[in-house]
């Protein structure tokens, strides 16, 4: 059943540390080996032994549309034609910016990178420049990419700063990094208690990399007030959600706002895209207006400009996706939550708009350290199963999932009667 995919990764890890050029992809968390994946046709994957999946990852988040989407793919082979990268401007660039800015009041300008991590890097740099701070607060749980200063654990005690996650970061890099308990308002004062020097909150308002957990309404306000008594900058990380929780991402769906957004995955339909965005006056301390520095060959690259603009305005021309997306997310949550109360199954769920989250534990977790009480095991065996049958989740219990336009209401009902078989046995 997958022995092209046994084969194809005992031959990666010769040439590839691990055999992944993403750790999460190697099924550390699940076990077993990874099918290798031949090609996307709509809501499906298809590895390279013939199975098919109903894909609940869609790339970590951008296919909205899902895989090859006609239009999407129309626009990338025609700005293909006329090159692949200029290092030069492009007015696909501000069309794709122009888009973006549009849709939020609080945001007058973009700046395009080549990745998440590129994005929220530069923002934090940025915030430093602007407030003349050095030191940043972040949530444990929370990722934003791999830079050397976000790379950190917790120490002991309520709130205390960064260390080193990470063999090959200094420590000197994270000593300015505070760590803060998600949904934790009490902590969150705490850390602004051992430090007046923070430049910067950065957090993902709607967490997908602790598994699903939306920060509360409440912790959000006290964020962004402390933010404001402490002339200090509030980022919001919406590499994951932005355009996916809905057209404005968490803004959409929460009242307090944030200084600087950081986008990605979603703003190029699968292609490697990053941006961060703030008002006038904060961009104006940016390269070459500023002198925050910050540059990229590659950043704004034609055919990611082509493939997010198209991809954008799709979602623009009928806001009403978003409804279906979240119906959906919805219908499954909802399914398998009711396969797992047939059988006695601790299960929690959750959605914003097209993602969801899943987790057999008793409790609702609302922070990292509640979703490690969480049963791995049978998260794993829950993960194989579905897997087996043709059901494509992340292969980890800390990420989230991810609904496309191209999935029908009878796909998802195919996934809850799987689900019920395998949960029937456990």
């Amino acid at each position: 059943m997958f022995e092209k995919s046994i084969n194809a990764y005992e031959d990666a890890k010769k040439v590839i540390p691990g055999g992944v050029d993403s750790p999460v992809r190697a099924f550390n968390s699940v076990g077993g080996t990874p099918p290798f994946i031949a090609r996307g046709e709509g809501a499906y994957l298809i590895d390279i032994d013939g199975n098919k999946y109903l894909d609940f990852i869609q790339s970590w988040g951008p296919l909205i549309f899902g895989h090859c989407d006609k239009d999407i793919e129309e626009a990338v082979i025609r700005t293909v034609m006329d090159g692949l990268s200029f290092g030069a401007p492009s007015v696909l660039e501000t069309e794709l910016a122009r888009e973006i800015v549009e849709m939020y009041d609080n945001l007058d300008k973009v700046r395009f990178v080549s990745s998440g991590t590129e994005a929220t890097m530069s923002a934090i740099r940025l915030a430093r420049g602007v407030t003349g701070k050095n030191d940043i607060l972040k949530f444990e749980g929370c990722y934003h990419g791999h830079s050397d200063s976000l790379l950190v654990q917790a120490g002991s005690g309520m709130a205390t700063f960064g260390t080193p996650s990470s063999p090959g970061v200094p420590a000197d890099l994270t000593k300015h990094t505070l760590l803060c308990e998600y949904n934790n308002i009490e902590n969150l004062k705490k850390c602004f208690e051992q430090s007046s020097d923070i430049a910067c909150i950065i957090i993902e308002p709607i967490a997908g990399n602790m598994g699903f957990i939306p920060a509360d309404i409440e912790f959000l306000k006290a964020c962004r007030e402390i933010c404001d008594e402490n002339n200090t900058l509030l980022i919001y990380d919406e590499v994951m959600t932005g355009f996916r929780t809905s057209l404005k991402g968490t803004s959409g769906i929460v009242e307090p706002q944030a200084d600087i957004i950081t986008f990605g995955k979603v703003i190029g339909a699968g292609m490697p895209v990053g941006a961060f965005a703030s008002n006038k006056e904060i961009m104006a301390h940016l390269s070459p207006d500023g002198a925050v520095y910050q540059a990229g060959t590659l950043s704004g690259n034609p055919v990611a400009m082509a493939a997010g603009l198209t991809s954008l305005r799709k979602l623009k021309a009928n806001p009403a996706i978003y409804d279906d997306l979240n119906a959906k997310a919805v219908r499954l949550t909802t399914g398998l939550k009711e396969v797992a109360n047939k059988y006695n199954i601790p299960f929690q769920v959750n959605t914003r708009g097209s993602m969801f989250g899943f987790f057999f534990c008793d409790i609702d977790p609302k922070n990292f350290k509640e979703v490690g009480t969480c049963n791995f095991d049978r998260f794993a065996t829950f993960h194989h199963g579905m897997l087996k049958r043709g059901f494509y989740f992340a292969c980890s219990q800390y990420e989230a999932g991810f609904i496309s336009t191209v999935m029908t209401n009878e796909d998802i009902d195919a996934c809850i009667k799987a689900a019920d078989e395998i949960m029937k046995d456990m």
